[in-house]
């Protein structure tokens, strides 16, 4: 029976040894593992992470094996080496600097990126440890980054998904990454990838083109013939959870304790984990400037402060905490009475009934990180407002600004914004803080915790059924076998034959993609034998093809199937065709080539192409869809087609095509035994004509109409050989 198994970096319980040294378990009430707790409980489903305890003792590791399993969990245990430099050191001193765009604070030290991977390969061996081929995978967030790839390559079929919890950088940040390629490549292992925002996911797919020469069509990419979906998925939270919680007898008892200790004062919270991203820091001076600038709120607000300790030890990190108490000290200090206090500064964590009576009190919450994935703190705010009255201060710079467009959003670099924010806040009529509320909770309630984790394996379950629909089968031994016996039995053998990309590798100049030595040895063999018949059936014009694949008895069909040469005899074309045409269309090409450094034309009889392999990768991308885009326009009232291949772009006769002509040779020659070969879209035309018991074979990585696929022309020549030899 298949199962679901969740990972992430930390399992959703922490374990701790207590007065006796005996272990002790607490379940974690994160958002993540409320969501997830639908999921992993079930079945026989399971969660794997580390469980949050150094330890080198084996009982005590098989005990807490034993412990959890009972929770549906599975532990990866870590030492002290990889926390400190796989955890501490690059996840959270590479990545995170460098995804939070702080790259001032970014270590590239190779030793940290061993370690990573070191670490990454740890989960992944735990992970196939648990995991069937049938499984579905969900793993979690940037420490394990590398995972999927690693997983992919012991199940190539599995059902796998990442989410990225943090942002993504766009490309002139990412690619300071040394080990930039490793990462994408490692997170393209999985079926769909997550992002919070529209931004992170398009950030993603901009590294992936221009990193990896990988394209996208609406989101979609094609990764070693699988398609791969990239989409943002919003976190939610659990709305109810927060709604019920403010609501309860225990929570407003908290507040009324609270609003009798701090008197009658106007409230703002303040929550956040210690991290140079949340902008505390800019936050407590935007405060102080608020006083200076309105002196008439002095003694009538507060500000309730919520520290909650993070890495403490580190030098940044320490640092960070000792600016933030000195602001909070220097503030107090200047504008304090012995009746008030400006700042109630809390350096800890609370539990959820005494944040819930925070959020019920506050008249306002100021959440303005530098930069942050989603941030759930604004929403719960917002959940825990039970009577709709209270007001939302919010950075654009984080995920969920673009779900809660209704709060007050402000640019937390600008200190001025910040400051007026507060005096709006603070000023805004209740009927306009309860409309704003309303549409925020609205939000909330539909798009809750629940809502984000069936869409995303609903978004999964329709990737891998897309995947099974488009899957062009690997030619395995056992099929080129069978092709190789069915090949010896047969007397009248057609072979059609791809160039560029199909018996030859790419280059940057299409004119020096002449036959090696290795070609030449093929095909001279493979005419030998009377019962093959060849028809090299390429793009290439006809000039070119016969200087190349001439001297060969074979067959040869140019431009895609305008021009096609029977061995022994005359060029001919199948159908009467026109070229004035180009005189419209060479102007746009070139238009395009002086726009587009390392761009060219190539002119055929009958049609033209524009070549981008030497452009620098995303712009060619970017002037195919701009260039497409034209040309399609101006061929729509025209006989002309435009076609979209390997770094170039073509528009020739919409008569013409590979298939067309493939079917017309056919049927002028006898066959019973069918091989066809190719590597682009053009190739398709053939592959769809031919009989459906021939062996149709595509080279690469994209879907295809072909039966059968392999990796690379070095393949097709390996198929050849083996023909020649049987």
């Amino acid at each position: 029976m298949s199962k679901t198994i969740i990972v992430s970096n930390r399992l959703p319980i922490k374990i701790e040894r207590d007065e006796k040294n005996e272990l002790e378990y607490h379940s974690s009430a994160g958002g993540l593992a409320t969501g997830l707790g639908s999921i992993y409980k079930e079945g026989n489903n399971l969660w794997i992470g580390w469980p949050g305890l150094l330890t080198e003792d084996e009982n005590e590791k098989a005990e807490i094996t034993e412990g959890i399993q009972k929770e549906s969990m599975f532990p990866v245990f870590l030492t002290e080496e990889d926390i400190r430099d796989f955890y501490e050191g690059f996840s959270n001193e590479t990545l995170w600097p460098n995804f939070h765009y702080f790259i001032q604070y970014a270590i590239y030290e190779p030793h940290l990126w061993e370690a990573y991977k070191r670490v990454n390969r740890k989960f992944a061996d735990e992970i196939i440890k648990k995991a069937d081929p049938d499984d579905t995978l969900w793993i979690h967030d940037y420490q394990l980054m590398l995972v999927p790839d690693m997983i992919r390559q012991e199940y190539p079929n599995v059902s796998m998904g990442f989410f990225l919890h943090i942002p993504f950088p766009s490309y002139e940040i990412f690619r300071l990454l040394p080990w930039r390629k490793e990462i994408l490549r490692g997170v393209l292992g999985s079926d769909l990838i997550g992002f919070h925002t529209y931004d992170d996911m398009r950030h993603f797919l901009s590294s992936t083109s221009r990193l990896l020469g990988i394209s996208n069509s609406q989101g979609r990419l094609t990764v070693k013939n699988r398609a791969v979906m990239v989409d943002s998925f919003p976190m939610g939270i659990d709305y109810d959870k927060y709604a019920d919680t403010a609501a309860s007898p225990e929570v407003l008892e908290k507040e009324v304790q609270y609003r009798i200790s701090l008197g009658d004062q106007q409230l703002i919270l303040s929550i956040d984990r210690l991290d140079y991203s949340k902008g505390i820091a800019q936050r407590l001076e935007a405060f102080d400037v608020f006083f200076q600038r309105y002196p008439e709120y002095r003694n009538k607000i507060s500000l309730i402060l919520v520290v909650v300790p993070s890495r403490d030890q580190v030098g940044q990190y320490k640092e960070l905490k000792e600016d933030i108490e000195g602001l909070v000290g220097r503030i107090n200090g200047k504008y304090g009475r012995i009746n008030w206090t400006p700042i109630h500064f809390f350096y800890r964590s609370f539990p959820l009934t005494e944040l819930s009576a925070f959020y019920r009190m506050a008249d306002v919450a100021l959440v303005t990180p530098m930069r942050d994935g989603m941030n759930l703190v604004c929403k719960e705010f917002v959940a825990s407002k039970t009577n709709k009255k209270g007001v939302l201060i919010l950075s654009e710079m984080c995920g969920a600004s673009k779900e809660l467009s209704d709060a007050l959003l402000i640019n937390p670099n600008d200190q001025n914004q910040i400051v007026e924010a507060i005096r709006e806040a603070l000023t805004m009529p209740e009927e306009e803080q309860i409309l704003h509320n309303t549409n925020m909770q609205n939000s909330l309630k539909r798009y809750n915790i629940t809502h984000w984790v069936n869409l995303f394996m609903t978004s999964l379950n329709n990737i891998k059924k897309t995947q099974n629909s488009m899957q062009t089968h690997k030619l395995d031994e056992r099929s080129l076998e069978k092709m190789l016996e069915e090949f010896s039995k047969a007397e009248e053998r057609v072979i059609f034959l791809d160039y560029d990309g199909t018996l030859t590798g790419f280059v940057d100049n299409p004119r020096e993609a002449k036959p090696d030595e290795e070609l030449n040895n093929i095909m001279q063999n493979i005419v030998k034998d009377p019962r093959n018949k060849v028809v090299v059936i390429s793009g290439r014009d006809k000039d070119t093809l016969n200087e190349w694949m001439g001297k060969y008895a074979v067959d040869l069909i140019a431009e895609h199937g305008v021009w096609i040469r029977e061995k022994g005899k005359d060029w001919r074309t199948i159908i009467a065709m026109k070229n004035d045409w180009k005189k419209e269309i060479l102007p746009v090409l070139e238009l395009y080539v002086n726009r587009t450094p390392g761009s060219f034309i190539e002119e055929k009889d009958y049609s033209l192409v524009w070549h981008y392999r030497k452009v620098e990768t995303g712009l060619g991308e970017l002037r195919t869809r701009e260039l497409t885009s034209h040309l399609k326009y101006m061929a729509s009232n025209s006989n002309l087609q435009v076609l979209e291949g390997d770094k170039v772009v073509e528009i020739k006769d919409r008569e013409v095509n590979k298939g067309r002509t493939a079917t017309k040779w056919m049927e002028a020659h006898d066959h019973d035994f069918v091989f066809a070969v190719g590597d682009d879209s053009t190739d398709e035309d053939t592959f769809k004509a031919m009989p459906k018991d021939a062996y149709t074979i595509k080279v690469g990585s994209a879907s295809s109409a072909a039966r059968f696929s392999v990796d690379s022309y070095k393949d097709v020549r390996n198929i050849l050989k083996a023909m020649i030899a049987y």
